[in-house]
């Protein structure tokens, strides 16, 4: 692996006995007028997508529902919270997909069910070429799939134990799983820190000891302990300023290449996202509203809520010579998941809603070779059409009132994608 240098934090001092040891990256000058794909570039161009390449997970129809108890002595269950919702999607082998979207939409939920720190209400997890369902398997059998299935954590000041060292950190997976003798643990994670660009002398130090981005990087370091197939990365460059985000995301595609990594990256930052993933999954209210390759979902959008998402993307190329994205002002707030309203989650915000919204949940259509898409109006910004694309696959009318001189399509909603798809400006069944 080539030397990635990852150590231009602003706390570095070259004084600082602490740091002064790490390895240097060129100077890199003023960045501050650049986007991050234009620093990001400067190491890595963004992630190209693989549509041959098998999934290493399937999620199809994955739940999960909290549940909401009642104040007093005997404490009865009144309602749930539905923070992921009957949700489908595949990460292929070696390759990332982004999943985005407000905060409180479920994304945080979704990734640890897929480690498993919480239980699924319901749905499949099939991980692997044995294709062994996570959400059925006992703790037990769990322990030896941990070594495939990692996380990096979102916060990297609570993610890591302060009472720990660094070296008892980053080798506690190896102590569990007895992957390196006892005595050889020390150079493993040595060795790790180096990999991601930290000193190893730094060993046994504290995590108070280094600054925010050189604590996201133990994280990094912890969860590649075991050379997982799948890293769920929660949100792992929020926490920092833009030109690190961009070098520890370089980071992470030289290890995806080198190693092999899939990744379910967690992001609310699309500029990150579209460096990274060649496929975005767009989350609302624990549903995926829409799913597609990174040119399809950032050129042509074909849900609202996308669009919105979209239009609220700052860009500094725009700004500097006047210009002026036209931004998609949303109305009112996010519903509550424990009441979600009826139909279409995001109809209380769409100012397409129609009377089919309220009476019929569109279902995640497929629209094109690798899109899919959840709303009754998809069309590409101000080209939305008038009537319900979806009403003669569902069977009912344009107010979404059963209709029975319509018979219903069987439509496919899980993982993956298939050669046959619906096409909404056509309006009609077409092959590849």
């Amino acid at each position: 692996m080539s030397n990635i240098n990852l150590d231009t934090d602003p706390e570095r001092n070259p004084e600082n006995p602490e740091t002064r040891h790490a390895p240097e990256l060129a100077k890199p000058g003023d960045v501050s007028h650049l986007s991050f794909a234009e620093i990001a570039a400067q190491g890595h161009g963004a992630t190209r997508l693989d549509p041959d390449a098998p999934a290493v997970l399937s999620v199809d129809d994955l739940k999960m529902y909290f549940p909401v108890k009642s104040s007093g002595v005997v404490r009865r269950t009144i309602g749930h919270v539905q923070a992921v919702d009957g949700i489908s999607f595949e990460v292929p082998r070696g390759g990332s997909l982004g999943l985005v979207g407000e905060s409180g939409c479920g994304k945080s939920t979704t990734g640890r069910l897929i480690t498993r720190l919480y239980e699924p209400t319901g749905g499949s997890m099939h991980f692997g070429e044995d294709r062994v369902d996570l959400a059925k398997v006992s703790n037990r059998a769990m322990k030896p799939l941990r070594r495939d299935v990692q996380m990096i954590f979102q916060d990297p000041y609570t993610s890591l134990n302060p009472r720990h060292t660094v070296g008892s950190i980053v080798g506690a997976p190896l102590a569990v799983h007895k992957v390196v003798p006892k005595d050889k643990i020390k150079d493993r994670v040595k060795e790790l820190l180096e990999v991601v660009g930290l000193n190893p002398e730094h060993y046994n130090r504290y995590p108070n000891e280094f600054s925010g981005g050189q604590r996201q990087r133990i994280g990094i370091a912890r969860a590649l302990t075991l050379n997982p197939k799948l890293l769920v990365a929660d949100e792992p460059v929020s926490a920092l300023d833009v030109s690190i985000q961009a070098q520890v995301i370089n980071l992470l595609q030289e290890l995806q290449a080198e190693m092999g990594i899939a990744f379910l990256f967690i992001a609310h930052d699309l500029a990150i996202v579209r460096h990274f993933c060649p496929e975005v999954a767009v989350m609302y209210l624990g549903k995926i509203v829409e799913i597609a390759d990174r040119e399809t979902i950032y050129g042509s959008a074909h849900h609202p809520y996308t669009q919105a998402l979209l239009s609220a993307v700052p860009d500094v190329k725009q700004a500097a010579v006047g210009g002026r994205r036209e931004r998609i002002r949303l109305e009112g707030d996010v519903p509550s998941p424990i009441n979600p309203p009826s139909g279409c989650r995001f109809r209380t915000r769409c100012h397409l809603a129609q009377d089919i919204c309220a009476k019929v949940e569109p279902p995640l259509l497929q629209i094109g070779p690798r899109h899919k898409v959840a709303c009754h109006f998809a069309g590409e910004l101000g080209d939305a059409p008038r009537t319900p694309v979806t009403a003669g696959l569902l069977g009912v009318d344009g107010q979404g009132s059963p209709d029975p001189s319509v018979t219903p399509e069987d439509i496919a909603t899980g993982p993956g994608y298939e050669k046959r798809w619906f096409d909404v400006k056509s309006r009609q069944m077409v092959s590849a």
